[in-house]
């Protein structure tokens, strides 16, 4: 997963690369339920961006404890 992860992060730099994965690793069930929310918002029609700033902003207490 962390191989994925990095080729998927290549031109984020080494360090948030690493506390992004930590993140992940933490919590992986809210990083999936983060990526479906996101999914379906999309479907509704939301760009990506959009979508992804309402589902972090709906899970920010939840992000801020693992960070």
């Amino acid at each position: 997963m962390k191989k994925m992860l990095k080729s998927k992060l290549k031109d984020v730099p080494e360090a948030e690369q690493d506390k992004l994965i930590s993140m992940i690793e933490k919590n992986p069930q809210l990083f999936e339920t983060i990526a479906k929310e996101a999914q379906a918002k999309m479907k509704e029609g939301k760009d990506q961006m959009t979508a992804m700033m309402e589902v972090m902003q709906n899970h920010q207490e939840e992000l801020k404890k693992i960070m």
